[in-house]
């Protein structure tokens, strides 16, 4: 099983250089004089320890054994319930959340730095700490004062995990036909009666108790997203006094079994007559579930980047190690009795295709980390909206993208290993196996491409895209003059007129068939995810090439960026074209045959 090292030089890199996030913590009024260098890093060097010491050697445990159900208790693997209590211990479930609920308030940018080397480590440990952020910011968000006070202090310590349970059997992505009913009580409360499945860490025994947030319909509510209210669901019911109450209406039915992420319960959860309490409005739970959909969307890009650099770790070391056949241009290890694979092209095409993706997509994670910050902490409105349309343009980018890439990325690490990376002792078919689900949950490729082009791009005339065109537009014409950055420059700002023209013809067909907009959209997003990352890997370069101009002893270090920022310009974003050309097809290849001659 490949061991995990927390590349904590890279993150250094986009955090410090490219990113620049004192600066930008420093602009925030929360945290311009609470958060630097010395204590970011500080809390990066503590994350790495626990991650490379305690989750990774029980990523594999974890796959081997999977999670256990009988009558509704569901035992993890060996290991995972005592990690958890040191990860309480360091204090790493409170670091983002609020300090009046025993918080530390330090920005979200830096728990998802944690999440990623959390994730990379041991992606199913790490998904039952993951959605019990989301449930904090919901509630942070839209809750009352009283649910507040009562879950957010046990959910903050970590003391207690929060879920999020949106899916049943018959309705999938299609929120709006769920049946889950809630019936009003006397009392205030709500009796929730219904089935949800595929709920991640629904039912554990690293708790004690669980926080369910739920949809449901009150009676009479309106059909579809518009009659839907969102609750608060507890696995036990909360005294007054914040201690336990008694068991509530709660139970797992059953765990699924699974293709990959064994190690986390995925969970069915039946609700007969259970007690909730209501967040927000009533027939409005969609609007206040987005913030937690949002957070568990852009911590599902962070399983694409964590599935990019584990399978590229392990196939490096491999690589580096793996004697096969000599090299056509003559021998690079003579006194061994063949190479080292990591000298044939193919193979270093596989691992400069890992690498790319891997460090390209930590710096789009990180960059849409810092707006969501600035959407929460920003001193002033106009600031707030802007970056709020730069997260929702950039969330369904980072979230399909960068999970279909790490999907590839994982491919690439079996095929480095040859027929070793078929076999589970070594680990690599873990990676893809664990990773394919990122492609599918918080909402497919598909959906996500929809969300894109359908919603953030043509239903707003294009404002969200011209939005970001013109970042990428004032970076290459600050930079046009720049001889030594021309290779990136020049196609990239090329490609950004394209992204727009491309648009507009889409637009335009849609405008005569609505159709054209759904057989355009992945190849829209997959345009749209290689020319982000291409405007990414050029201020990489330009950031590395001015520390190699200034002087830096870190020569290997920035001339590796610079070589990838070239690889992924000349071999990985000439793909773009192929999805132009896909695009201009229309949809007419896909609708012409009639569904009853769909034969086999």
């Amino acid at each position: 099983m490949p061991q995990y090292k927390a590349p904590l030089r890279d993150m250094q890199f986009v955090l410090h250089e490219l990113l620049n996030v004192e600066e930008h913590y420093g602009k925030l009024p929360a945290f311009q004089e609470s958060v630097g260098r010395e204590l970011i890093d500080q809390y990066l060097e503590a994350a790495a320890n626990f991650c490379e010491k305690e989750l990774s050697p029980l990523n594999q445990v974890g796959d081997r054994e999977g999670c256990t159900w009988n009558d509704g208790v569901v035992t993890t693997p060996t290991g995972f319930k005592e990690a958890y209590q040191k990860y309480i211990e360091l204090g790493f479930p409170s670091l983002s959340a609020e300090e009046q609920y025993g918080g530390q308030g330090l920005p979200n940018s830096l728990g998802t730095v944690i999440s990623e080397m959390v994730g990379t480590a041991n992606w199913a440990w790490g998904m039952y700490p993951g959605l019990s952020h989301g449930a904090v910011r919901t509630l942070e968000h839209h809750g009352s004062k009283e649910q507040k006070e009562t879950y957010l202090p046990k959910l903050v310590s970590g003391e207690w995990t929060g879920t999020m349970c949106l899916t049943e059997s018959q309705a999938g992505s299609d929120l709006g036909i769920i049946r889950t009913k809630a019936e009003p009580q006397a009392d205030g409360s709500y009796a929730i009666t219904g089935e949800k499945i595929f709920i991640s860490a629904g039912e554990h025994d690293m708790a004690e108790n669980i926080v369910h947030i739920v949809l449901a319909r009150l009676p009479g509510a309106p059909k579809g997203t518009k009659g839907i209210s969102l609750f608060i669901v507890p696995k036990f019911n909360v005294n007054t006094d914040g201690s336990l109450g008694e068991r509530n209406a709660v139970r797992c039915g059953s765990i699924e079994h699974k293709m990959g992420i064994h190690g986390n319960a995925t969970c069915v959860i039946n609700f007969d007559n259970a007690k909730g309490f209501l967040i927000g409005p009533e027939n409005r739970g969609l609007n206040c579930m987005f913030t937690f959909m949002n957070t568990a969307r852009i911590g599902t890009a962070v399983q694409g980047l964590s599935a990019s650099e584990a399978s590229f770790q392990g196939a490096l070391t491999y690589a580096k190690d793996r004697l096969a056949m000599r090299s056509l241009s003559g021998p690079k290890a003579p006194e061994k009795e063949a190479d080292p694979i990591i000298v044939h092209p193919a193979v270093r095409n596989m691992l400069l295709t890992q690498k790319a993706f891997a460090e390209g997509g930590r710096s789009l994670v990180y960059l849409l980390t810092l707006y969501a910050d600035v959407v929460e902490n920003a001193a002033t409105e106009e600031e707030r909206k802007f970056a709020d349309n730069i997260l929702s343009f950039l969330t369904p980018i980072a979230k399909a993208f960068l999970t279909e890439t790490g999907y590839e990325s994982a491919n690439h690490g079996v095929q480095v290993f040859g027929g070793h990376g078929f076999i589970s002792e070594h680990g690599m078919e873990q990676i893809v196996r664990d990773t394919r689900i990122a492609c599918l949950y918080e909402g497919t490729t598909e959906i996500q491409a929809l969300d894109l082009l359908g919603r953030k791009v043509l239903g707003t005339q294009g404002a969200m895209l011209k939005d970001f065109t013109k970042i990428i537009y004032k970076f290459t014409e600050a930079n046009k003059d720049n001889a030594a950055l021309q290779e990136f420059i020049e196609p990239l700002a090329a490609l950004n007129k394209e992204w727009g023209d491309l648009t507009m013809q889409i637009g335009m067909r849609a405008m005569k068939n609505p159709e054209e907009v759904g057989a355009a959209a992945v190849d829209y997003l997959y345009f749209s995810g290689y020319v982000t990352l291409a405007y990414l890997w050029a201020r990489m370069a330009l950031v590395a090439q001015e520390q190699l101009a200034s002087g830096s002893t870190e020569v290997d270090f920035y001339n590796a960026k610079v070589t990838t920022a070239r690889f992924y310009f000349k071999k990985i974003l000439p793909r773009v074209r192929s999805h132009v050309e896909v695009i201009a097809t229309g949809v007419d290849p896909l609708m012409t045959l009639d569904a009853e001659h769909f034969a086999f």
